[in-house]
């Protein structure tokens, strides 16, 4: 098994783990330091994150609008031929809801493709965001000696919590 597949918090937990296993009392173990970081809040509150978000919503704006509009077209459509339908002969009745069938078809694909680009984006902008703030992460840790930070856990003690610093921090890189 690769331990990069093992999930994040079981990872912190076997660290945490061993950690408190390699000291021999519990002093020792009282004298280390432990800090914990709020990704969730990382990406919500970090200029990076914002500005990540921004540019995104510039990026997909247009196809995002042509897809409103599709829609819009398809369901006036839609209900224009509800309302047509029973004083149109049926040869005519029927094309008009095959057209209609396959105009939804290319929505429902554009849309599918729309959220997939969507998603890898956000997933490359959001992967860029981490990157930089683990290393800020890094930086704290170093200046101020922790000797460990956790990323997920279950519960953390409110006063663990550095996320405020590295947001600072990371607020702070140009």
């Amino acid at each position: 098994m690769n331990i990069s597949s093992l999930p994040r918090s079981l990872l912190a937990l076997v660290g945490v783990a061993a950690l408190l296993a390699g000291t021999p009392s519990y002093a020792q173990a009282e004298e280390s330091r432990i800090g914990y970081v709020n990704t969730d809040r990382i990406f919500r509150e970090a200029n990076t994150a914002k500005a990540a978000q921004v540019k995104l919503e510039q990026e997909f704006a247009k196809r995002e609008k042509e897809l409103v509009d599709m829609g819009n077209t398809l369901k006036n459509a839609s209900d224009k031929l509800e309302r047509e339908a029973p004083t149109l002969a049926e040869a005519q009745r029927n094309a008009r809801q095959k057209t209609l069938v396959d105009q939804d078809r290319e929505f429902q694909r554009k849309r599918r493709e729309f959220q997939e680009d969507l998603n890898a984006r956000k997933n490359e902008e959001l992967q860029q965001v981490l990157e930089r703030a683990n290393k800020v992460v890094k930086q704290v840790a170093e200046t101020e000696k922790y000797d460990v930070v956790l990323q997920e856990a279950v519960y953390i003690n409110p006063k663990l919590d550095i996320t405020d610093k590295v947001i600072k921090a990371l607020n702070a890189l140009k």
